[in-house]
């Protein structure tokens, strides 16, 4: 399942709009190996802390996130990236309005 159409290009940072007050989320590529999904955050909402079984890697698209791993906080900027490895408890701040791309590998 994909909100993108195949064989197109994509640009990330354009494909998602922001929601005043809200977390926008797009499923990119859905597959049983793992998943691609687009966020957009408004400035001050947060995904609260949570573990997932599976690794996961943050891409910053725009703008800035405060993203906590195991009670550690980092400061990603556009263009950074970060991975949140399995069954570590994380969660993610919007400092600013920002937009990523979360890979989760399954296998």
């Amino acid at each position: 399942m994909s909100n993108f159409e195949h064989s197109r290009i994509i640009n990330f940072k354009t494909g998602i709009d922001y929601a005043d007050n809200g977390i926008v989320s797009k499923r990119v590529m859905e597959k049983p190996a793992g998943n691609l999904t687009l966020f957009a955050f408004d400035k001050g909402q947060r995904l609260s802390e949570h573990s997932a079984p599976f690794d996961a890697m943050v891409q910053v698209l725009e703008g800035t996130a405060d993203i906590h791993i195991n009670k550690n906080s980092h400061e990603l900027n556009e263009g950074e990236t970060i991975i949140m490895p399995a069954n570590i408890p994380h969660a993610v701040f919007a400092t600013e309005r920002f937009k990523m791309l979360l890979t989760m590998i399954k296998e």
